[in-house]
């Protein structure tokens, strides 16, 4: 028997979906923490940053395992990340955390996520579906990362039995953004890749299609 088709107003109200939009609502809390500057501050916004990231996790494995993907989710889910990943590094940047090649970087990386966007936008328009790559999923975990670390910001002084080290998380975290960075070109390059060949298939499938109709009404023309 098949499952009915929900409607939007259920599949908003339902729990991946409303951990999904929680996300969402815990953007501006870790960008009000981040305007304290202080180690305090900075430690609390890690704390609701690691909590919109384990979110991310939870809200798609329980869709999975309660039969819950909708259309909405497929929707709210990629939107959420980009939100959150974008809007605190723009932040970041607006408060000076970031070195000028670190604000750069956002740009570009502003610029890549709204092109692929666009992107993916003309394909659904086309009937093509472009599935997330490895490279794109890559570049989100270290661009993941690297916030939490940006966001920590201060020196730590790690004790490794008679050796202290002092790890400097801001110098860690610009590494992993630059590192991000990479495979958020070579995975937009994947994207292009992958609309082009789709479009050029759709194409030819439907140059054959037409083909194969007109060869049909010349043969059942009468001679």
């Amino acid at each position: 028997m098949a499952k009915p088709r929900s409607t939007l107003r259920q599949d908003a109200i339902n729990l991946p979906n409303l951990l999904t939009m929680l996300r969402i609502v815990m953007i501006p809390v870790v960008l009000w923490l981040l305007l304290g500057g202080t180690p305090e501050a900075n430690f609390w916004a890690a704390i609701v940053y690691i909590l919109s990231a384990v979110t991310d996790a939870l809200d798609g494995w329980l869709a999975r395992r309660m039969n819950l993907i909708s259309v909405l989710g497929k929707f709210l889910d990629p939107l959420a990340d980009k939100l959150l990943v974008m809007a605190t590094l723009v932040f970041m940047a607006y408060l000076g955390r970031l070195p000028f090649w670190g604000v750069i970087a956002v740009i570009i990386m502003v610029g890549r996520e709204l092109s692929i966007t666009a992107l993916r936008t003309i394909a659904m328009s086309e009937g093509v579906v472009m599935a997330a790559g490895q490279g794109g999923k890559d570049k989100t975990a270290l661009q993941m990362a690297a916030i939490l670390l940006l966001i920590l910001q201060h020196p730590y002084d790690v004790n490794f039995f008679f050796v202290t080290v002092r790890a400097d998380l801001t110098e860690v975290g610009l590494w992993l953004l630059y590192l991000s960075l990479v495979f958020a070109l070579t995975s937009a390059g994947e994207y292009v890749k992958l609309f082009v060949e789709a479009v050029e298939a759709k194409e030819q499938r439907l140059a054959e299609e037409d083909e194969a109709e007109a060869e049909a009404a010349r043969n059942a023309a009468p001679e």
